[in-house]
């Protein structure tokens, strides 16, 4: 006994130091492992940073590559501030963006409960059809939606802007349909022996098990329309009803780009995302995990 107490001891006076060469093998593995991620980052994170370090430097040094080269100055804020109603157009954008958010979920969610739960000739061609529409460029139809807004009196406004987008609804009805037809259908038929109707059974059952899904293109389809340029140009003619980038726009002159203003400008407007985003992050990363999107 005394023996094997004895090399007990032993062992465990030997033991730790591989333990812990072990332990920081993997360590070192873990960090290895974070330098690609590290490094996309940069990457990615580099024309921002750039942007923000441009917008705080002198007119006289604007293109200097040292981001150190003068003292920083709020020159070109006042002036970004004066050209753009900052306010108005980020108010704008977030008002067009989250309507058409919202009204593809809706739509996209019933298109989807349809195709999904009822049994009707033709349903997979319905389906090919509305899938297939993603494959149409969004230019293309930039003169119909135009003729369309036009005629119906609602250029400059708020519905002509929201309408014609919730149009591009295909890739939300495809990942909804996808999950829907995932879902249990001995629940929604234990639903309907128990009496509850179809509308009871999407907004009591479907709908709540769908959050994330649902969140996740919220998500997507929100920063889509908020970084839309083409349509909201077309659209609108003044700064009522612009968008931030529509109302980027006029720091572009006839001298050129007046790169410091633009680069304050695209922060300010740049920045009520970037704090949604810090705020959500978590809630935005688990909508994301959750649902299956990458």
């Amino acid at each position: 006994m005394r023996r094997i107490d004895a090399e007990s001891r032993v062992g465990a006076v030997r033991r730790p130091p591989r333990i812990r060469r072990v332990t920081r093998r993997r360590r070192l593995n873990r960090a290895a492992a974070h330098v690609p991620l590290l490094l996309i980052a940069l990457a990615i994170a580099f024309p921002v940073l750039w942007a923000v370090a441009t917008s705080f430097k002198p007119t006289q040094v604007l293109y200097d590559l040292d981001p150190f080269a003068a003292a920083p100055t709020l020159e070109h804020y006042r002036s970004a501030t004066a050209a753009l109603p900052v306010g108005r157009t980020v108010l704008n954008t977030v008002v067009v963006s989250a309507a058409v958010a919202i009204g593809q979920l809706v739509l996209a969610t019933l298109a989807a409960f349809g195709l999904t739960l009822y049994r009707f000739r033709g349903r997979p061609v319905v389906f090919a059809v509305l899938v297939g529409t993603a494959l149409v460029p969004q230019p293309a139809l930039i003169v119909p939606h135009y003729l369309m807004v036009s005629r119906l009196g609602l250029l400059d406004s708020y519905a002509g802007l929201v309408l014609p987008q919730l149009a591009s609804l295909a890739l939300a009805v495809f990942l909804l349909r996808q999950h829907m037809a995932a879902f249990p259908r001995e629940l929604i038929e234990s639903a309907r022996v128990a009496g509850a109707s179809d509308r009871m059974i999407l907004l009591r059952i479907i709908v709540p098990n769908l959050r994330p899904i649902l969140t996740a293109v919220g998500i997507v389809v929100f920063i889509q329309t908020w970084n839309e340029y083409l349509w909201p140009l077309l659209a609108t003619s003044g700064m009522d009803r612009a968008t931030v980038q529509v109302g980027l726009r006029v720091f572009q002159t006839e001298q050129g780009q007046a790169w410091g203003p633009l680069m304050a400008a695209a922060t300010l407007v740049a920045a009520p995302l970037l704090v949604g985003y810090v705020l959500m992050q978590r809630r935005v990363t688990d909508a994301f995990l959750h649902s299956g999107i990458d």
